[in-house]
């Protein structure tokens, strides 16, 4: 038996993750610069759009309830917007496409209060998209700028040599592996790798050629968690 994923705590109250999220906000904010510099330098707009493209698709990918995800969308759309006007031939609104931001998480995901936090002069439609992003969620080539913040280094699922008493890799009394023998570790290392590669290669089937993906994934120095 494995344990299913949770999604964060709903709502706008003292214990929702909207108000308990001051430290994923830090990780916006200090990739802010690299995503600009990363807009401006890889992404190829005349690559990823046609003459006749009229959308351009941003994707978060475990987006949660809170602010956060809204400062990042804000953040990229106006990076891609001074690189289209940066190109000849889009100097002019008329030439813009519309953009279309779709946020993505578990199935119980809070978008209810998601989306009345949406401003209300937003400057792209807003879509969502629920679903493990573990696997496919969009038709393929179909994404022109996938983004995740803090959410990679949630597992899909709990492994399940985790809870079974017979294993050498039981856990009583963690959510993690700090302190944990040998066993517990392995376990969680190989359902992240299954987990990410399956990420990796659902987002490779879903991006457009010559689009950017952008991870932000906190992590420790090797040998802090032993």
């Amino acid at each position: 038996m494995t344990l299913p994923p949770f999604a964060m705590n709903r709502g706008d109250g003292p214990l929702s993750y909207a108000q308990n999220s001051s430290y994923q906000r830090g990780a916006v904010d200090a990739a802010k610069n690299i995503i600009n510099e990363e807009i401006d330098t890889k992404l190829d707009i005349k690559q990823i759009l046609s003459p006749n493209s009229t959308s351009f698709n941003l994707v978060d990918f475990g987006c949660s309830s809170g602010p956060n995800t809204i400062l990042a969308v804000k953040v990229i759309l106006e990076a891609i917007e001074r690189k289209l006007k940066s190109i000849n031939g889009l100097n002019s609104d008329q030439h813009y496409p519309e953009f279309h931001v779709f946020f993505n998480d578990q199935l119980d995901n809070d978008f209810k209060t998601l989306f009345t936090l949406l401003p209300p002069t937003k400057q792209f439609f807003a879509a969502t998209a629920p679903g493990s992003f573990y696997g496919r969620l969009f038709p393929k080539a179909s994404i022109h700028f996938a983004y995740s913040s803090c959410a990679l280094c949630w597992l899909s699922k709990v492994p399940g040599e985790l809870i079974e008493k017979a294993s050498p890799a039981w856990n009583p009394g963690r959510i993690h592996y700090t302190g944990a023998p040998k066993q517990v570790r392995e376990a969680y290392f190989a359902q992240y790798k299954k987990d990410v590669d399956l990420f990796l290669s659902s987002r490779g089937e879903e991006l457009v050629s010559g689009s950017l993906m952008t991870l932000l994934v906190p992590g420790v120095p090797e040998g802090h968690c032993t």
